[in-house]
């Protein structure tokens, strides 16, 4: 079996201390390969260096995050634009829009998803989108922008059936994590109404780790938790998970011929 973390920030400070053995873990457990959002100018070095050091298993990305966007948003998009004219990337990602915690700089957050999901349309590269509190918000802007050229993954999706349709029927595919494994948090029945082949599998390691490891640090090797409840959810083998998700991933990443 073959499994891929389309949403894992490994390069973070969290696995400072044991990021080695937490790659071996999740090569010993199928994962061969892990994709790098990138979240602002800050994280970008250090992301480059893990996909240098795994440069068969770990994939960047790049974007900026929304929740980096703020009064100089447009000098962080500039080194943004900059590095995707440099070299190759597998996705602009991530981004998006988040409401969760402030409200401030919507506006330029909604400026920042145009402006770079243009960018990913003129490359012909996937985006990855954070939709935290903004799924039909993000929904009604893909609407607007009406372009076939836009395709990619919708990260971490949580929410309703209705919008689970709505984000397919745009050519997009649902990442699911952690949250899947959650006791009440519902998505097991929304996910009934939702073909297996719109999903992609990811972790968003250090954050929303699965049950049983729920409130610990997330790590791309406990991929294979979501993967088994996907496949108790979907009443399939393990290996049918990973077989179709695997093949949506590379469909998504690969679909320029760069995955």
């Amino acid at each position: 079996m073959e499994f891929i973390d389309t949403h894992t920030h490994l390069y973070l400070d969290k696995f400072s201390e044991d990021r080695d053995a937490v790659i071996q873990r999740a090569l010993d457990n199928d994962i061969k390969r892990m994709y790098l959002p990138n979240i602002d100018q800050s994280s970008i070095d250090d992301m480059l260096a893990l996909e240098k050091d795994y440069s068969e298993h770990c994939f960047a990305m790049m974007g900026l995050h929304p929740c980096s966007v703020g009064p100089d948003y447009r000098e962080q998009l500039a080194v943004v634009e900059e590095w995707l004219g440099r070299r190759p990337f597998k996705a602009v990602g991530e981004i998006g829009m988040d409401l969760y915690w402030d409200k401030t700089y919507r506006s330029e957050q909604e400026d920042a998803f145009r402006i770079q999901a243009g960018w990913a349309m003129d490359r012909g590269l996937p985006i990855v989108i954070h939709s935290r509190e903004t799924i039909d918000m993000l929904i009604d802007l893909m609407r607007e922008i009406d372009d076939d050229r836009l395709f990619g993954i919708f990260h971490c999706f949580t929410g309703t059936a209705a919008q689970a349709k709505a984000i397919i029927d745009l050519g997009f595919v649902l990442g699911i994590g952690g949250v899947a494994t959650f006791k009440n948090a519902g998505l097991d029945k929304t996910l009934a109404n939702v073909p297996l082949d719109k999903l992609v599998l990811e972790t968003d390691s250090p954050y929303l780790a699965p049950a049983p490891f729920r409130g610990k640090r997330n790590e791309s090797s406990y991929l294979i938790k979501v993967a088994e409840k996907l496949a108790t959810i979907y009443d399939v083998g393990l290996d049918e998970v990973a077989r179709i998700t695997t093949d949506n991933a590379k469909t998504i990443f690969e679909r320029t011929g760069a995955g």
